[in-house]
């Protein structure tokens, strides 16, 4: 070893000389207290405002509230209203050092304001830690997200969990275009053909705020009808923000913006664009870079600047109700909005609503809707055939097509391809004796009976066993038909009929966006139809009495809306489109889908729902679990005196290894469901009664039986 080399003159032994005044710049540093990002012990507090009101990631009932903790010195600058942060939750009184809480376990939150002074008298934790110094939360999202927690009776944390998407560093690191100005003002195009229609585009580019629920004539313009809305509301500077049920929807909309437009002009928010993706086209929103968003329902929520037009298309689709606590419905989202910021609303659909006829018979908003001429001009030519045509036609009751709809299929495969809405997938999912028309069920569960697509014996669809020798308990028959036929056997069917002709199936499995104007077979369970090059030349719409006859207060009208929805795509009448319903003529839905009149349908349902009590003329809450956790839970609850309790019934026991619905009972499990009912005007009363009954439930422990609370639940019949 040399001389150098042994050297220590009280130096590290080997360290170069940079490196000791590294060492030695270290420790006379360390002579001041240093903070310590767990608990900041020793840490100098802000000079101003050195308490942080935070709303920590607990979507739990009885902790919704804020918490106050201390600012350290060295966060005080990054610490801002709206920014996310860290913070140590669950430490307790007793466990508090240097002036200081401690213990408790690292939680997600948002800083919500910071104030010079707490209520709280005790010792304080300090923030742990600032995430990120972006301000994701405004101070109307919070406005907005709380008004949405008290209205389904939720915690605010769950909710701000669907408006604020998950973060991403590099998202946030990359800039965030600059705001292009006000376009041109769009012409009124095909707003024309509505009585009112070019009035409400000038009044959106003027900066008004009309409300107007949309009667969409058939055809496909209607997604560049709601590109020129929004157009005419970025001509006023102000921001648009339109809710979609689907991907296949928000890209023909995102297709009628950019070609209106142009790029850069709006943001598109769906889950299949990626994490990354999405909360870079949301951070673009909240900067202000961009004032138009479209996307599906996450985007109810999105932090459009100057916000000047809310829209929803196809309110009555089930996508728009999210199924995440506290499962808030995108229309009444945007009414909310509407409300708070005193915004232009539009609902538009082919059809129509009960909640949307109770907005224009309340007087909120205004019908937008075309003439009757307008209306016969563009939509096809609807024929039916109910229970007294099959029971005289040969062909029906020996195939599942009756003449009429074969005749409808041969005539339009002549023009073009053909739309057969079935409403089921699969190939037969129930089966029903031929002459009563019993359902067929297992012996040994009381499961419905499938037919296989091998042909093989029926197999039970709850416990997979096998039946061979069945026959009906009610009427004695062996012979079985099917109940309800299945997309994949209907194209089966088809094919067979028609063999020179395509073949496409469109369902959960595989949906079909669009499809070439040649002739073809299109079969597709309903919601899942594809466009067509130049319109469908005809549709048939199969075993409407399956969905007419589902056990639910809204299933005529949401047989009409899918209807409408499959018959829009067909050609007008004058260019030879036909639709076939098969199902009784003298129903009101299918009377409605003849004369096009999907308003007159809801106007009158809504009269009957008036009369019986039920929402939306009411306001209605379902509380569902074990029997015994239910008596309890509403016998404890303060519900407003003219609350009205309804059952509890049994819920259908959900099999196991069967698909579980949202909201469905555990697999095995008896539950009972009670409805709870209030007039109009005490919503807001039950909402907050529920919610007070459901924390002090949770507080008591985890030993108690869970018991579901949801505000006006989709299902109620």
């Amino acid at each position: 070893m040399s001389s150098e080399n042994g050297r220590t003159d009280g130096r590290a032994e080997g360290a170069p000389p940079e490196q000791l005044a590294l060492i030695r710049e270290s420790v006379r540093k360390a002579e001041v207290p240093r903070a310590k990002p767990r608990t900041w012990r020793g840490a100098a507090l802000a000079k101003e405002l050195p308490v942080a009101r935070v709303l920590v990631d607990k979507g739990v009932l009885h902790l919704d509230r804020y918490f106050d903790y201390a600012v350290p010195e060295e966060l005080d600058a990054d610490a801002q209203p709206g920014v996310r942060v860290r913070v140590r939750f669950g430490a307790g009184r007793h466990r508090v050092r240097e002036g200081r809480r401690e213990g408790g376990g690292l939680i997600d939150g948002f800083l919500v304001e910071r104030l010079a002074e707490s209520d709280y008298s005790g010792p304080l934790a300090a923030l742990a830690q600032v995430v990120s110094p972006e301000r994701v939360l405004s101070e109307e999202l919070l406005g907005l997200a709380r008004a949405v927690a008290d209205r389904y009776a939720g915690s605010l944390a769950d909710v701000l969990q669907l408006a604020v998407p998950p973060r991403s560093a590099r998202a946030e690191q990359r800039p965030s275009p600059e705001p292009l100005p006000p376009p041109a003002m769009p012409e009124a195009a095909s707003w024309a053909r509505y009585e009112r229609g070019a009035a409400f585009l000038e009044s959106l580019a003027s900066g008004g705020a009309p409300r107007a629920v949309w009667n969409a004539l058939p055809g496909p313009e209607w997604s560049d009808e709601l590109a020129r809305a929004v157009a005419a509301t970025l001509v006023s500077g102000r921001g648009a923000l339109v809710v979609l049920p689907d991907g296949r929807a928000v890209a023909r909309v995102d297709a009628a913006l950019t070609a209106l437009l142009g790029e850069g002009r709006h943001a598109v928010l769906t889950a299949d664009a990626g994490p990354e993706k999405r909360y870079r086209e949301w951070l673009a929103v909240r900067r202000g870079a961009v004032r138009a968003v479209i996307g599906t329902r996450a985007a109810m929520f999105a932090p459009v600047q100057d916000l000047g037009l809310v829209a929803i298309w196809d309110d009555g689709d089930d996508s728009h109700s999210e199924q995440h606590a506290p499962q808030p419905h995108a229309r009444e989202v945007l009414l909310l909005r509407a409300a708070l910021d005193k915004c232009a609303f539009l609902l538009g659909s082919w059809s129509c609503t009960v909640e949307a006829a109770q907005l224009v018979e309340s007087g909120w908003a205004r019908p937008l809707v075309a003439g009757r001429e307008q209306v016969r001009g563009a939509a096809p030519l609807v024929r039916t055939v109910g229970d007294a045509d099959l029971a005289r036609d040969e062909a029906a009751r020996a195939a599942r097509l009756p003449t009429l709809a074969w005749q409808a299929v041969r005539e339009g495969l002549r023009q073009g391809p053909v739309l057969v809405q079935v409403p089921r997938r699969g190939y037969v999912p129930r089966m029903a004796c031929a002459n009563c028309r019993a359902p067929a069920r297992c012996r040994h569960c009381s499961g419905p009976l499938e037919g296989q697509e091998s042909g093989a014996a029926l197999r039970c669809g709850w416990c997979g066993r096998d039946e061979s020798g069945w026959h009906c308990p009610e009427c004695g028959g062996f012979r079985l038909r099917a109940q309800i036929v299945g997309a994949r056997r209907t194209a089966e069917e088809l094919g067979r009929a028609f063999p020179a002709v395509p073949v496409r199936t469109s369902g959960r499995e595989h949906v079909l966006d669009t499809v070439p104007g040649a002739p073809a077979l299109v079969v597709s369970t309903p919601g899942a139809e594809p466009v067509a090059e130049g319109g469908y030349a005809a549709a048939l719409l199969l075993d409407g009495w399956a969905m007419l006859g589902r056990p639910d207060l809204r299933a005529g009208e949401d047989a009409l809306r899918r209807w409408l929805a499959a018959a829009a795509l067909v050609r007008p009448q004058g260019a030879g489109g036909t639709v076939v319903v098969v199902a009784e003529p003298t129903l009101r839905p299918v009377q409605a889908l003849v004369r096009w009149d999907p308003v007159g349908h809801a106007v009158r349902e809504l009269a009957e729902r008036a009369e019986l009590g039920f929402p939306p003329v009411s306001r209605m809450a379902a509380v569902s679990g074990d029997g015994e956790a239910v008596a309890e839970f509403l016998r404890t609850a303060e519900l407003p005196r003219e609350a009205e309790v309804l059952g509890p019934v049994p819920l259908p026991v959900t099999a196991a290894g069967r698909p579980r619905r949202v909201g469905a009972p555990p697999p095995g499990e008896h539950w009972e469901r009670a409805l709870v009912r209030v007039p109009p005007g005490r919503g807001a009363a039950l909402a907050s009664a529920l919610k007070a009954a459901q924390a002090a439930r949770m507080a008591r422990g985890a030993a108690e039986a869970l018991v579901r609370v949801r505000i006006d639940p989709p299902d109620i019949g």
